[in-house]
């Protein structure tokens, strides 16, 4: 037997397709990146000025480390977009697709929105709405199935961390009307 009849194909299904057009290509993610990265280092410099970036009679100022790191960074930033702007080969390759990013979209808003609905409804109510929903809308899971994973998965960790181990974690108006 050769190693061509041993091997085995699977077609994801929810794959993106081939065909999808370009959104961004690596050029314009990587001058992207680097004028972001440019400019943090930028306020961390000035930052680290201000608060003092020379030496003193008793030895470096607070700033003085951290203000050569953001030089080091505004340094190596200037370098990515400068090799940015001459590769040519980065200039055509495409970063992502048009189907890649609906996918990473899928994830990243809903993710986002946890994030924000933690803050007002809590952790534990905020996972299980997060948990159910994925189950549900991106895993195509039985409604049954998504409810009762998410509540169990919810319960366990409020009793993990909130009996057991006693961690402060946010909570939310379902948490206080338990008297947590």
């Amino acid at each position: 037997m050769s190693n061509a009849e041993l091997e085995i194909a699977v077609d994801d299904p929810t794959a993106p397709e081939e065909n999808s057009p370009s959104v961004t290509s690596n050029r314009t993610v990587d001058v992207a990146v680097s004028l972001l990265l440019l400019a943090l280092a930028v306020v961390l410099a000035w930052d680290n000025w201000r608060t003092g970036a020379s030496w003193d009679s008793t030895g470096p100022e607070p700033g003085y480390f951290p203000f050569y790191l953001s030089v080091i960074l505004g340094g190596a930033s200037l370098y990515g977009i400068g090799a940015a702007f001459l590769s040519r080969k980065e200039a055509v390759e495409t970063f992502v697709t048009r189907a890649q990013l609906r996918r990473v979209m899928a994830v990243f808003v809903p993710t986002l929105l946890f994030c924000i609905a933690m803050q007002f409804l809590g952790i534990y109510v905020a996972s299980f709405l997060l948990i159910a929903g994925f189950m549900r809308i991106v895993g195509k899971i039985a409604i049954w199935k998504s409810l009762l994973t998410a509540f169990l998965f919810s319960a366990v960790m409020f009793v993990t961390f909130d009996i057991v181990f006693d961690v402060l974690m946010p909570k939310g108006p379902l948490e206080a009307a338990f008297g947590y």
